[in-house]
């Protein structure tokens, strides 16, 4: 044993505990002191059953993720898992927590399991890109049948501990202390005279039809994993457990396991998964800030973001005051509240006393004073510079002091809103992505005289509210607006130059993008981002064709879904090609004289991203973006950009950037070279053979 794990007696039942917090990870540690437990018991006269347990919140959570780039040392999850499964006395699972991926596995190849209520069981790994390569593809679908082992791996979703009493995966699940109730049922075990079941020799129930189940699995797989390899490796791992002996199947597994291990998929979500826990590093912030505490909230604005917003605080448990000029605004703002609520009620995911609960926190207002007790105010209204700096004189007015003022803002000067303040340090941006009830994703603006304390509040509000908060600079458009500019400029352009809307959004969409972005602004508002340049006129280039379809649509007022066609037509909940959109852009490209070029989806991808990528690099060298994880980390979590790309700078660095860097400067010479000159950034790395990865670990935040 050793300090993560020990073995106590309760009388003839011996418990072997692992104490590892914070999550009884399956570190190195751990893994050598579950053999040495089980090594020493091995040979224990007068043992007639095992108990495993975790003290703390959760039994063993999962792997330990950092082996993955560093290499699992010894002992190994098979070995360790092996002399569980081969005890000579039964053993018993005392489940509790958050039990996934490595921590089910070893749960499964324990003999029994107690589950108490409230455990969720999971194996995720296909959310990671991986497999569950510790026996978890072959055990599972012995333990509880192909299809709902399928389900499990296919899925990556927990199943509760009375869901995994019903597939057979819990063998009782359990009010009060688990390990108790672990105990009680071990001793019944051996009074009963039942030995250790293993898991490794039962019989893949469904085996007689796996050439049909896995054949439609592929199928599905094929439609709903599009571009991605582990679902695929998952099935070949599981029809191995079906065709072959235990041992060759484990030997099978772990050489699927391998191989997804070092692909760019599971590189790539091991990358998100290590960027969110870097994003609290942020340059110039000490680590010992304290932060202000939030109990009120106040929004301005009843529309569809600030109803959004004040839905995730209310589903937090924190009151909000929602204030707006007209009643109207205010009663149709909560009507949409509640039928938000109502829809999450008829699913099933909601109870309706909680509905009416969360709705009690929300109190409507049309008088500012109702936000004089919030802890932090936020800002929701459309994108008017102007209109927002009268507001945010009238919140300095009345917010008490020290509470933060908070602006959604998606591409204003925060300092400039900050200014009319007499509390600068107070001011700060808070990005949510619409509908904000949903989406994951923050921005949060620090801004040039935005206080430590205020940041790191705002960090806290993110995770309090179940969202990923990711710090910017101000600039236009903050990180995910700014590169969204020339991404979608290309898109544009390419339209003007003879390639259909829906060409290019299939283009898009077929890389792995959630929508293409033509679809984007039609669902949006087509005149949203308009008007926005309209606004911005006197810095945008000198260049008719710029953005001139959206222009085209919204002089006409088609305005995309809200008006019934746009890009696309819109009849009857569906979306179709407009052929005279299409016409008309043709029309227009002839008046300006853009040459009619019929990009190919290729280049359509390229012009798009590689213009995405190359802002990003100008982003990073300004230090708007901390990290190029950072951006990585928005652009997944609020832009639709697949996960397992990695994000618009990790798959730069898997292209290569030498790769991109040459292409822009082809773009340059056959194309618009106004805007195709490679960020400086890019260029030195290009050069260098170097890469955003590497530029960001030697900047060592």
């Amino acid at each position: 044993m050793n300090e993560v794990v020990n073995v106590s007696a309760q009388g003839d039942i011996a418990v072997v505990t692992v104490d590892s917090p914070p999550v009884n990870t399956l570190t190195r540690e751990v893994r050598a002191g579950l053999k040495a437990a089980f090594a020493f018991l091995r040979d224990r006269k007068g043992v007639k059953a095992v108990v495993l347990a975790c003290a703390g919140k959760t039994f063993l959570s999962g792997g330990d993720m950092r082996e993955f780039d560093t290499g699992v040392q010894e002992p190994g999850y098979h070995e360790v898992l092996r002399l569980i499964e081969d005890s000579p006395v039964p053993v018993v699972a005392a489940l509790h927590g958050t039990v996934m991926g490595g921590g089910v596995e070893t749960a499964i190849a324990c003999h029994y399991r107690v589950a108490q209520a409230g455990t969720k069981l999971g194996l995720p790994e296909i959310t990671l890109g991986i497999i569950p390569g510790a026996g978890g593809t072959q055990r599972m679908p012995r333990l509880i049948g192909l299809e709902p082992a399928l389900d499990m791996m296919l899925s990556g979703k927990p199943l509760s501990a009375a869901d995994a009493a019903k597939v057979s995966l819990v063998d009782t699940a359990v009010d009060g202390d688990v390990t108790t109730a672990a105990i009680a049922y071990a001793r019944e075990i051996a009074a009963e005279g039942r030995g250790p079941r293993r898991t490794r020799e039962m019989p893949v129930a469904g085996a007689d039809r796996a050439a049909e189940i896995l054949a439609a699995r592929r199928a599905q797989v094929a439609k709903t994993y599009r571009n991605r390899n582990s679902p695929n490796v998952i099935l070949d791992a599981v029809q191995a457990a079906v065709e072959l002996p235990f041992d060759a199947g484990i030997v099978r597994e772990r050489a699927l396991s391998n191989r997804v291990e070092r692909a760019v998929e599971g590189r790539a979500y091991r990358h998100l998964f290590f960027a969110e826990r870097e994003l609290r590093k942020i340059p110039g912030l000490p680590a010992d800030v304290q932060s202000r505490k939030v109990a009120k909230v106040g929004i301005v604005g009843a529309g569809t973001m600030g109803g959004g917003i004040a839905m995730c605080f209310a589903n937090a448990g924190i009151p909000v005051a929602i204030v707006d000029a007209k009643q109207e605004a205010l009663d149709r703002g909560l009507a949409t509240l509640r039928k938000n609520y109502e829809r999450s009620v008829t699913r099933g995911s909601l109870k309706p006393e909680q509905m009416e609960s969360r709705l009690a926190l929300i109190r409507p207002s049309l008088d500012y004073a109702a936000l004089g007790d919030a802890d932090l105010v936020i800002e929701a209204v459309f994108e008017n510079l102007a209109l927002k700096k009268e507001i945010f004189a009238r919140l300095d007015a009345v917010a008490k002091p020290g509470a933060i003022l908070g602006t959604n803002t998606s591409t204003l000067d925060i300092d400039a809103i900050a200014a009319v303040t007499q509390r600068p340090q107070d001011v700060i941006g808070l990005h949510f992505f619409s509908p904000a009830n949903v989406m994951r994703l923050l921005e949060i603006v620090q801004c040039a005289k935005t206080a430590p304390d205020a940041v790191t509040t705002a960090l806290d509000i993110a995770k309090t509210i179940r969202k990923v908060g990711v710090v910017a600079k101000v600039c236009y458009g903050f990180i995910g607006n700014r590169m969204m500019d020339p991404y979608g400029r290309e898109a544009e352009r390419c339209v003007m130059e003879g390639a259909a809307p829906e060409e290019v959004d299939a283009a898009l969409e077929d890389f792995g993008m959630a929508m293409g972005i033509l679809a984007v602004y039609d669902m949006a508002g087509v005149d949203i981002g308009h008007l926005t340049r309209v606004e911005r006129a006197h810095l945008l280039p000198k260049d008719p064709s710029f953005y001139r379809p959206s222009a085209m649509l919204t002089e006409r007022g088609w305005l995309g879904q809200k008006s019934g066609r746009g890009y696309y037509r819109y009849e009857g909940g569906k979306r179709t090609p407009d052929p005279e959109v299409a016409a008309l852009v043709r029309a227009e490209a002839a008046r300006l004289g853009v040459p009619q070029r019929k990009p190919s989806r290729q280049e359509i991808q390229e012009r798009c991203l590689y213009a995405m990528i190359n802002e990003g690099a100008r982003i990073l060298e300004e230090g708007v973006a901390c990290r190029a994880s950072d951006i990585d980390i928005v652009y997944t979590a609020g832009y639709g950009f697949p996960g397992y790309r990695g994000g618009p700078m990790f798959y730069a660095d898997t292209v290569g950037l030498k790769v991109i860097y040459d292409k822009i400067v082809e773009f340059g010479r056959t194309l618009d070279p106004q805007y195709w000159q490679p960020a400086p950034l890019l260029e030195r790395l290009a050069k260098a053979g170097g890469s955003f990865a590497q530029w960001q670990a030697e900047r060592k935040i």
